[in-house]
């Protein structure tokens, strides 16, 4: 089985989701969708302000979905952007779906068909998290 016909369902979400993505700034749609460690799938688009600090990333929107409906541990993250070369998760999101999500699949796809699977160690190395918090402790 192909990468992309074992991520498909997760990367048809991702396309859905982008098509909801409030953009009128950038103009850059992007959609995410999460696979729960317990099999549920989540999604986010990305969701711009005028106050551009305040926008935020699709990724992040599915994984607090995911969090504030109960769901614990990502499996599998999928992005799909409006790009032509794929688009990885921007360094803020790295850092939340490492603290959440730990060494999780992450899957970019785009409107092309291509397709690229990462672990998310590769993406996102020597990552800051809680251990650090309690090492001095």
């Amino acid at each position: 089985m192909s990468a992309r016909d074992q991520h498909q369902t997760l990367i048809e979400a991702a396309r859905q989701a982008r098509e909801r993505a409030v953009a009128p700034y950038s103009h850059f749609r992007v959609g995410a969708a999460l696979e729960a460690a317990d099999g549920r799938i989540f999604t986010g688009c990305n969701i711009e302000s005028a106050a551009y600090g305040l926008t935020v990333c699709a990724e992040r929107v599915a994984i607090w979905k995911a969090l504030s409906e109960g769901a614990l541990g990502i499996k599998r993250l999928a992005v799909f952007a409006d790009a032509e070369r794929l688009t990885p998760p921007c360094g803020a999101c790295r850092q939340i779906i490492w603290e959440f999500g730990g060494n999780t699949t992450i899957v970019l796809a785009g409107p092309h068909g291509s397709i690229e699977t990462y672990e998310m160690r590769e993406l996102y190395p020597r990552a800051f998290d809680a251990q650090y918090l309690t090492e001095n402790q």
